[in-house]
């Protein structure tokens, strides 16, 4: 099949800069390389072509004679639009892709300047905790003591993985880099390598008692300060708490994730506080004064006005939910419940009937409008 114009397959026109022919490969090459394509051949071919021609027209030389003589005028040179030429658009990708640029390390063959694996510290991994606690412990803060598994340096070899003074040395299959390569047609894949399972080296007397890691697994107990205010969801971190790191890597964070247990008759919404409490209709009709008992148990007096309606929210003031890094505190909102009741004396049934020829109520009461209703 003959070969598309190289300009034409990176989507740009003979006058394009440096910037905009790198910018044109770019985008080709991410969307069809061979990782985000696996056993398409199609985008496989693509990627080839598109890496044909960036690697022509990046080259001030090779795109003169092109633009001269076409494809005729490659022939015989050297990467002049076949797979040798690659070695020429991979020392570019570095500066295209970045970190991206790793990844065509593994299938061109490149050489790295960065440190094999082997020789770097790693960071140990962070861990998670789950740790429920009440409704009154999220809102008024408290301590709790936990126990979790991580890993820890060995303490007999003190994190080497080398049984008496052992030192660790470069592997000799990979040379240190922690990966060998394999041929799979047009691509050198690379992989962990066997011998050292991606560490880049290897220790000819491990430890017994980490079996050569460096690291334990071991329980351990911390004390944690909930502080007042959080909620569902909220993350503690305790630095330093988590897996220990590998050749003298810091360790990772322990991450507790906060769950808080619903209340019998309190919730929340920010920084408030509601509760509901019933009232009885001479209560509502004629007003009261009757006690409230909050969240942390104090005995708080309110009034109910004469004339409340059901539903009414009455406040108090400050004895919501602390607001973190100040004093200051959200409201409470308690819920007038009117309960009408289910059965009266015959005195009661007296009583109310007098009420109602009192008040001339009505036997055929007119609908609320929707204002009314909203004022209810």
């Amino acid at each position: 099949m003959a070969k598309r114009d190289y300009y034409e397959v990176l989507g740009v026109d003979k006058n394009a800069t440096k910037d905009e022919i790198k910018k044109g490969y770019r985008k080709l090459a991410i969307q069809y390389h061979p990782d985000k394509n696996p056993g398409n051949k199609e985008a496989e071919e693509k990627f080839k072509e598109a890496t044909e021609a960036y690697e022509v027209l990046s080259d001030e030389q090779k795109k003169q004679i092109y633009d001269q003589y076409g494809f005729a005028g490659l022939e015989g040179m050297a990467g002049g639009g076949g797979s040798e030429g690659y070695s020429h658009a991979f020392h570019d990708f570095e500066d295209i892709f970045g970190d991206f640029g790793g990844m065509f390390e593994n299938f061109f063959g490149g050489g790295s300047s960065r440190k094999s694996r082997g020789e770097a510290a790693n960071q140990g991994a962070s861990l998670r905790y789950d740790l429920e606690i009440s409704f009154q412990d999220a809102v008024y803060g408290t301590k709790a003591e936990i126990s979790f598994a991580h890993n820890e340096v060995c303490d007999a070899c003190k994190g080497t993985g080398g049984a008496n003074g052992a030192k660790r040395k470069t592997c000799p299959t990979c040379g240190g880099a922690g990966q060998v390569r394999r041929n799979a047609g047009f691509f050198s894949v690379a992989q962990p390598c066997p011998s050292c399972q991606g560490a880049g080296t290897i220790i000819d007397n491990p430890c017994r008692e980490c079996s050569g890691s460096g690291v334990q697994k071991k329980r351990k107990k911390v004390n944690v300060t909930i502080p007042a205010g959080v909620d569902e969801g909220k993350k503690i971190t305790i630095p330093r708490m988590g897996d220990a790191g590998r050749n003298g890597g810091p360790s990772g964070d322990l991450i507790v994730m906060l769950h808080v247990t619903p209340h019998q008759y309190f919730e929340r919404s920010g920084e408030d506080l509601y509760c509901a409490v019933p009232i009885s209709i001479t209560q509502a009709a004629l007003g009261a004064d009757i006690t409230i008992t909050t969240l942390d148990n104090k005995k708080i007096k309110m009034k109910i006005p004469s004339g409340t309606q059901h539903g009414k929210m009455l406040r108090i003031r400050d004895e919501g939910v602390p607001v973190q890094g100040t004093t200051r505190k959200g409201n409470l909102y308690i819920k007038v419940i009117v309960q009408v009741p289910n059965r009266i004396s015959s005195k009661a049934k007296s009583l109310y009937e007098e009420i109602s020829r009192t008040e001339g109520e009505e036997e055929s009461p007119k609908p609320l409008s929707l204002s009314e209703l909203r004022n209810a």
